[in-house]
């Protein structure tokens, strides 16, 4: 047995080193580990004659049974995915996890359990990750469970219809147009037209007769055959297609995922040996004792780890995640959201994507319009198809658009054949109309009309010709054949396409068309789509080598008779030129262009590959709906960034707050049951509103800068304001339970002044929530003091607080502007390197000219 072997561009039959040769034909392959790299699950096959069914009685029944039983049935083979226990134990068994269980545990030990409180945000993460992960996994076997068809096999002689999954290798099925291909094998009876876009990323007909190839995932357009599997489940074109794209490293994390890992890296360095000292500090050289000094060392400990960013995160891209479901939008991976909000080039398809699937008549030529006038054409048009039932998309486009037809008798039909490529009805009284392609209805006479059917062709029309003549038989028509009018059909431009191509054109999002189909028909179809640069077109074939193909992604818009290996170095010279490459496909050819993009969106009406590839499935397959999923990205991501600046000012002042404890001797100010009022009152209620609020602008700059960038003005203003604190108190030898208190209500103070920058511009329900939460901190400590730990405080306590308090809005002011300039500076800096940058890449390339 042979299986097929990638060579870059299709799939080719080359020897498997797992298959070895039998005697008497019969094949074995041997036991495998496949898994977790992307190669095909394990499958144990025995030893079974090779059935050759006759295409009029098929297999037996119990042949068909042995064959399943020794494993040579059609089961759908997929790579590997994460079983429901893999999911949980990935979200439960995490480094920060334990860092606080570690924590929690050292809490009990010194019996400290109103401090637990921190406990509760770890585990709503930890279930909200698990939920949403669960939640995809169900949606995809749905989705690969409605779309099981049913094929017609021939049993003992009998046609009966089977699923898929069902058939096995010798299997004698039957095709006819409308079918789609289960698995790979040869015709063996009659002949079909079949449409191999979902695997070549080309539309034309490709006609199989007696003998030839059909490979699974293709579609029968026209005629009907009967073919023998001979490749079934793994081995078949699709699925080998699918594994290859599966193998290999996991999808690239976003900008911001991979902000956060270096984030949790450098934390989780800093932690054990940060902890450890603290602990030391505290209770071997400030005396403090066992509990007070626990309490304080987790107190920082907490403090340093932003627990509340990686909830937010997960809930507000959880959000994101069902408000996209309602939108008929399915997220694979929560990354592919801040990716879209990030792209800058978005390569698409011509057909589904650009324009519909379904085929559309578009004009109706006369050639002589006194023999053949307009109502004598439509009158003849819509009898032909209720003589002739349509079994191609071009002849159900006609007959959709004449469904009164009159019911003419009909003497002598003539069925569409491949071979032939017309069609042709006799009516009693009134003659033989033939319906084809020109140049085979009228062979040597074509050329009076090939200039006007190549016109309508280079627009991206298929033009047939309906005319009459002396008679018709199957494959032969008689007498004089007399032209009476061109027949324009079309995939017509979607609807929403324009608008949502000038969307992403307003928005700074280049589009790149790329296609299996001839360029010049692609660029018309660009064209009309309203997409921009659409008349800047190549062949992918003329590109014989990488560094064409790279200078291609700089300077072309249409990419025609692209293979699938050229998409997918498309899209990584597109990525190595630094865009943010989103990857839009419906088919087996798309899948590898889809895994190397940046985001992966398949359409749900496509392949199934392309489905399990992609990072994003539009149910409805309506391409309109990425305005709303860009924009819906870009909200969740820029909300993020704002919101996320509140968390980490916190991270900053514990972080150098532990440090400075280390280095000067003094107290940590804080216990972990104030850290999580402060936390709840000016980071997790307002981060919440704030991540949650409509925000479509285009996410610029890098994450962790931008956040840093709002998070140090405020951070460094608590350092200064709490270090004040420490040293007055030391002065003026004042209590650890004033200096608590002190810092809770300068914590305070600092962390609604950080709101008020994070909200702007301010609103009416922006202003409401800072009212809210500064009257909520107030109520609290007066009310509730107790409870936090906030004493009482003497008159010189009062002192230092008020004139620290008012210093930390003019303290951060400063800090605001100061970085403001710095930003800008920096922004000008990048922007004069760019144009430096364009200015010689334009120099060397007019230079080569």
């Amino acid at each position: 047995m042979s299986l097929y072997k990638f060579d870059g561009n299709r799939y080719t039959e080359a020897n498997n080193e797992n298959v070895r040769r039998t005697e008497g034909g019969r094949t074995v392959k041997k036991k495998t580990a496949g898994g977790s790299d992307g190669s095909a699950p394990q499958i144990q096959r025995r030893e079974v004659p090779a059935a050759e069914a006759s295409p009029q009685e098929g297999l037996t029944a119990a042949q068909a049974k042995e064959l399943r039983e020794a494993g040579w049935g059609n089961e759908r083979v997929e790579s590997p995915t994460k079983s429901d226990r893999q999911i949980i134990r990935e979200n439960v068994f995490t480094y920060f996890n334990l860092i606080f269980a570690v924590l929690g545990i050292c809490l009990i030990a010194v019996g400290d359990f109103s401090d637990l409180i921190f406990e509760l945000l770890v585990v709503a993460n930890t279930v909200i990750g698990i939920v949403q992960q669960l939640r995809s996994k169900r949606t995809i076997e749905k989705l690969s469970l409605l779309s099981a068809n049913r094929v017609t096999a021939i049993r003992e002689g009998t046609e009966i219809p089977v699923r898929a999954q069902e058939l096995v290798r010798g299997d004698i099925v039957e095709l006819c147009a409308g079918s789609q291909i289960p698995a790979d094998g040869s015709v063996v009876l009659g002949q079909v037209q079949v449409n191999e876009g979902l695997l070549t990323g080309e539309a034309d007909a490709v006609t199989k007769a007696p003998g030839e190839r059909l490979l699974s995932g293709s579609f029968v357009i026209s005629g009907r055959c009967r073919m023998r599997l001979e490749k079934v489940g793994g081995d078949s074109y699709a699925a080998q297609l699918t594994l290859e794209a599966k193998r290999g490293h996991a999808p690239a994390k976003s900008e911001m995922m991979r902000s956060l890992d270096r984030l949790i890296r450098v934390i989780g360095v800093a932690l054990v040996p940060i902890g450890v000292a603290l602990f030391y500090n505290q209770y071997a050289v400030q005396h403090l004792g066992l509990r007070q000094s626990v309490v304080s060392m987790v107190a920082a400990l907490i403090g340093m780890i932003p627990e509340g960013l990686f909830f937010l995160t997960s809930v507000a891209l959880a959000v994101s995640v069902i408000r996209l479901a309602q939108n008929r939008t399915l997220i694979h991976e929560m990354g592919a959201i801040e990716t879209l909000a990030r792209v800058d080039v978005l390569c698409v398809d011509k057909t589904g994507t650009v324009t519909a699937p379904e085929m559309e008549l578009r004009e109706v030529a006369a050639l002589d319009p006194g023999s053949y006038p307009e109502e004598l054409l439509r009158e003849t048009l819509g009898a032909f198809f209720k003589a002739l039932p349509p079994d191609n998309d071009t002849a159900r486009a006609i007959e959709k658009a004449y469904p009164d037809g009159p019911a003419w008798p009909a003497v002598s039909t003539v069925p569409f054949t491949s071979a032939a490529k017309w069609s042709a009805v006799t009516f009693e009284g009134r003659g033989t109309f033939v319906l084809g392609a020109p140049e085979s209805v009228l062979g040597g006479e074509f050329a009076p009309l090939e200039k006007r059917t190549r016109f309508y062709a280079e627009k991206g029309c298929r033009v047939l010709l309906l005319a009459e003549c002396g008679g018709a038989r199957e494959g032969r028509l008689e007498g004089i054949v007399m032209p009476a009018a061109l027949l324009v059909l079309e995939n017509p431009i979607r609807k929403n396409a324009p608008k949502t191509f000038a969307y992403f054109h307003a928005q700074g999002v280049a589009v790149k068309v790329i296609s299996g189909d001839n360029p010049v028909t692609v660029s018309a179809v660009a064209a009309q789509a309203g997409i921009d640069g659409a008349g800047e077109w190549v062949d992918a074939r003329e590109l014989k080598d990488d560094q064409a193909l790279v200078r291609a992604a700089r300077k072309y818009t249409v990419f025609g008779r692209v293979s699938p290996n050229q998409k997918r170095k498309l899209v990584r010279a597109l990525q190595a030129a630094g865009h943010t490459v989103a990857m839009t496909g419906d088919g087996v050819n798309d899948v590898l262009a889809l895994k190397d993009a940046d985001c992966g969106i398949a359409m749900a009406s496509g392949a199934d590959a392309a489905v399990k590839v992609a990072q994003l499935v539009l149910l409805d397959s309506d391409f309109s709906s990425m305005t709303r999923v860009v924009a819906e990205g870009r909200r969740v991501i820029n909300n993020i960034q704002r919101a996320s600046a509140l968390y980490l000012v916190k991270n900053i002042l514990s972080l150098f707050l532990a440090l400075i404890t280390l280095i000067a001797g003094f107290p940590y100010p804080f216990i972990p049951a104030q850290l999580t009022l402060i936390s709840a009152l000016t980071i997790g209620v307002p981060s919440f509103f704030l991540a949650l609020e409509p925000n479509h602008d285009l996410v610029r700059g890098r994450f962790m800068h931008n956040v840093l960038r709002r998070a140090f003005p405020g951070g460094l203003t608590a350092i200064i304001v709490i270090l004040f604190a420490e040293l007055f108190v030391y002065t003026f030898g004042l209590e650890l339970t004033e200096l608590s208190a002190i810092c809770v209500i300068l914590m305070a103070v600092n962390g609604v002044t950080v709101i008020c920058y994070a909200a702007r511009p301010l609103n009416f329900p922006r202003l409401a929530l800072i009212v809210s939460m500064s009257a909520a901190l107030v109520v609290s400590m007066l009310t509730m003091g107790p409870a936090f730990s906030i004493q009482p405080m003497t008159a010189p306590a009062w002192l230092v607080c008020v004139v620290l308090t008012a210093l930390v809005v003019p303290v951060q002011m400063g800090f605001e502007k100061l970085f403001d300039r710095c930003s800008e500076r920096l922004r000008a800096r990048a922007e004069r390197s760019a144009r430096r940058r364009t200015a010689r890449e334009t120099l060397r390339a007019s230079r080569r000219k």
